[in-house]
């Protein structure tokens, strides 16, 4: 079918200078569309809510324009500091979807791939929590839907009734750029990270079902278990990475995990250049929305699950922080709870929380495994969610055990600096 493009300036004059637009997190964000808003001056009241910002969009350090964001980055951050109109809105990921829907933002936006002959688009990188909210702006004649295409972006596809697309019916205005996906290099792993790693992969067994995250230590992990004897694995994660693509590759994964047979299951994708091409077209990979993705009783129905999560810093209660530093945003709730939270459902599954043992605060080592959180800390995961620590120095297993056994295994696990002052806070701690 024919289809018809907007112009990209055209389409940026259907925001008002009072308005308020919605839009998926990172990799789903229309970039040309976003940079093309900065070079607008007459905002009087633009409310955008998103998350996890892929670049420094010259709109949100505007006078008159204010970003609500349910995950910072290093844009956020950035912005954040230099004094841009930037508030962090507490949500898990599950649940921005209920917000963008009670926002109910006059103008949604997304990035997606080129139309198909029949006038589908898919949403390529992203589902998440956005893709209801984008049919039902599509179907409503007082809002708006701006979609960006390229043709650097993948055909990716859904699952059974999740279609992950729209169809340029729903499109009020059809952008055609020559933007290329958001690129997330695999960094260097640090020789802490790798000891990390290494304790991970003895919790992992053949025929088990992964989640990792972002970061050094699930690159590595899935770097061993694609070189390693091991194989039938599935993949359950909320993100896909290069890492589980290489695991793809490797010939390691077979997805008899008992749910979503067949297909690797995630929300979004980040990556290299290499894994963008790979999912191209591939069937192998299904991008359903967050809330199916993330939620614990779906994740619990897979065969052997492990989840494999980061956090800033642990106490010996065992609560993890993972979004915030000294009470200040960092980052964002993501899916962190509902991953970790998992192993309390099926005595199988497991999940493994990685933390360095010491973090470097102004030229000085700084344990992560503490006594007790400062006032004013921001728990992101409570106690009883947590199942197992994994400092470089060893594994601590919580789930099943009484508060001090708890205190006594985290305090086993840090830097040994640390180690002999947190075991006698340890032997201090009351029974129950």
């Amino acid at each position: 079918m024919g289809v018809t493009y907007t112009p990209i300036e055209d389409a940026v004059a259907m925001i008002r200078p009072r308005d308020m637009i919605g839009m998926p997190l990172g990799p789903g964000q229309p970039g040309g569309f976003l940079h093309a808003l900065g070079e607008r001056d007459d905002w009087e009241e633009l409310l955008v809510f998103g998350a996890l910002l892929v670049d420094l969009y010259a709109v949100f350090a505007k006078p008159g324009v204010k970003f609500f964001s349910g995950f910072f980055g290093p844009a956020e951050r950035y912005l954040r500091d230099s004094g841009a109109d930037i508030e962090f809105v507490p949500a898990d990921f599950r649940r921005f979807e209920p917000v963008l829907q009670q926002l109910s933002p006059r103008v949604m936006i997304t990035s997606a791939a080129l139309p198909d002959d029949d006038g589908s688009v898919s949403l390529s990188l992203h589902a998440g929590a956005s893709v209801a909210e984008l049919h039902r702006a599509g179907a409503d004649p007082g809002r708006r839907l701006i979609v960006e295409v390229s043709p650097h972006f993948p055909r990716t596809y859904g699952y059974a009734e999740h279609d992950h697309r729209l169809h340029v019916d729903e499109i009020d205005a059809l952008v055609l750029t020559d933007r290329r996906p958001f690129l997330l290099q695999d960094a260097p792993t640090s020789d802490v990270e790798e000891a990390i790693a290494r304790y991970v992969s003895g919790f992992i067994s053949d025929g088990c079902t992964l989640q990792t995250g972002i970061g050094g230590v699930p690159s590595m992990v899935a770097r061993m278990l694609a070189d390693g004897p091991g194989g039938d694995y599935g993949v359950h994660s909320e993100m896909f990475t290069t890492g589980l693509m290489h695991l793809h590759k490797a010939g390691k994964v077979t997805n008899r995990k008992g749910e979503f047979d067949g297909v690797s299951v995630t929300t979004f994708a980040a990556g290299t250049e290499e894994l963008y091409e790979w999912l191209d077209g591939n069937r192998d990979v299904a991008f359903l929305p967050v809330d199916i993705v993330n939620s614990p009783e779906v994740i619990a129905k897979n065969r052997k699950m492990i989840t494999i999560n980061g956090a800033i810093s642990v106490d010996l209660f065992g609560q993890a922080i993972a979004d915030s530093i000294g009470g200040r945003q960092f980052s964002g709730i993501g899916g962190h709870e509902d991953f970790v939270s998992v192993s309390g459902f099926q005595i199988e599954d497991r999940s493994l929380l990685c933390v360095p043992s010491t973090a470097n605060v102004a030229g000085q080592p700084v344990s992560r495994i503490m006594a007790e959180f400062p006032a004013g800390s921001i728990v992101t995961t409570p106690r009883h969610h947590l199942d197992v620590v994994i400092t470089e120095y060893g594994a601590a297993e919580l789930r099943g055990h009484t508060i001090r056994e708890r205190a006594y295994a985290l305090a086993r696990i840090a830097h040994p600096q640390f180690r002999d002052a947190l075991l006698e806070h340890a032997e201090a701690m009351p029974r129950a």
